[in-house]
């Protein structure tokens, strides 16, 4: 493994991805500011539709780097606007309806929401007006007792950012881990919290890298566990297993790596609601990430040299079973030969008429079956 590595003797906290919720059908209708629809349960009656604030998590306004109110959506902006604050919102899974309220308040790009909504994209960042919109993939540990041909290692999630001048509106999907701790901590830091938008953004960007590398030191102990059972004197054939964790890896990657570039355009500048003190921030989580690079090219490297050792040594057990059940076959041969002589038809045969041709013939037998077991033994082939 890369020198770099570290060891630890725990796995890092797995985070256990959320039901996803049942498609939702039925008619729906809009009363005060809320979305709500009658939907069939499992007895086929009507069941209730969540609304909006069903998929808020958490709502508030901050000023001066502290949390002064906490209200809905729809109300949030224009207080945080009135105080020269931002505003903050959480969402979990939302569906478009739901979405729709929001983005109609915040001014958000219908595409951006479009995104946000079917989930599922590719780590990016776009900007539409003074609104920055940024995806990115979370990644979990999925833990089990042993490394088989069909385990799940990691799992991906999602969360979207809208990032405007005097708001953020976050969306998760799927496995990604909740965020209450990232803004709990932040809420700690008024210094911090004071630098605005950008500040929440670097914090959530931070919290998922950092959760990259504990993924990371978990999936090291699945490699080396696997890279010692590819080595060990009982070696079977460990392709399945092999090409297993080389598809985790890969989808791992195709969260990880993507992300380099929306990092990037944040850390120089390029983007004008960060700024250059706020770009700082920013190069620290892209080392982090770039850590994480290295580690995840590492592993595939090492990867791929397993799959190359496991196929070499099937390929040299092979030739040992050939070589020992050629020796064995050669053994054989001898007695059929002797067998064979006495099998003749011939009427002139005078081994037939010898009073210890029999015990001869066995003896014969024995000597050079002894004699071919003994070369073969000698030259390593038994």
């Amino acid at each position: 493994m890369t020198a770099s590595r570290s060891k630890r003797s725990f796995r890092p906290t797995v985070v256990r991805s959320p039901e996803r919720a049942p498609g939702r059908t039925g008619r729906q209708w809009r009363r005060r500011e809320h979305w709500h629809t009658l939907e069939s349960g499992a007895d086929g009656l009507p069941g209730p539709r969540r609304c909006t604030a069903d998929v808020v998590v958490d709502c508030a306004v901050y000023e001066d780097g502290s949390r002064a109110a906490s209200l809905p959506p729809q109300a949030a902006l224009e207080e945080a606007r009135r105080r020269g604050g931002f505003a903050w919102i959480g969402l979990h899974e939302p569906e478009a309806e739901h979405l729709a309220e929001i983005a109609e308040v915040f001014g958000l790009h219908p595409l951006a929401v479009e995104d946000a909504v079917q989930a599922h994209q590719r780590p990016k960042l776009e900007r539409y007006g003074d609104t920055l919109f940024l995806v990115l993939k979370t990644i979990v540990f999925v833990e089990h007792e042993k490394l088989t041909a069909t385990s799940e290692v990691v799992d991906t999630g999602e969360v979207m950012i809208f990032l405007g001048p005097d708001f953020v509106v976050v969306v998760r999907h799927g496995s990604a881990p909740g965020l209450t701790g990232v803004r709990k901590a932040l809420e700690a830091r008024p210094q911090m919290l004071a630098h605005g938008p950008a500040a929440v953004l670097h914090a959530i960007a931070d919290r998922v890298v950092d959760d990259y590398l504990d993924v990371a030191d978990a999936v090291e102990l699945d490699v080396d566990t696997l890279e010692s059972d590819v080595f060990s004197e009982a070696h079977a054939d460990d392709a399945e297993r092999i090409y297993q964790l080389k598809r985790e890896l890969i989808e791992f990657k195709h969260a990880v790596f993507p992300m380099a570039r929306p990092l990037e355009r944040l850390t120089d500048g390029a983007e004008g609601l960060v700024t250059a003190e706020m770009g700082r921030y920013f190069r620290d989580v892209a080392d982090h990430l770039s850590h994480v690079r290295e580690r995840l090219v590492a592993y595939g490297e090492l990867v791929d040299g397993l799959l190359s050792a496991n196929l070499s040594r099937l390929a040299v057990q092979q030739n040992v079973d050939m070589r020992r059940i050629s020796a064995g076959a050669a053994i054989l041969a001898v007695p059929t030969m002797i067998a064979g002589f006495y099998g003749m038809n011939f009427r002139h045969m005078p081994e037939l008429g010898w009073t210890f041709g029999y015990p001869l013939m066995l003896g014969v037998t024995a000597v050079l079956s002894g004699l071919c077991y003994r070369g073969f033994r000698k030259v390593g082939w038994l």
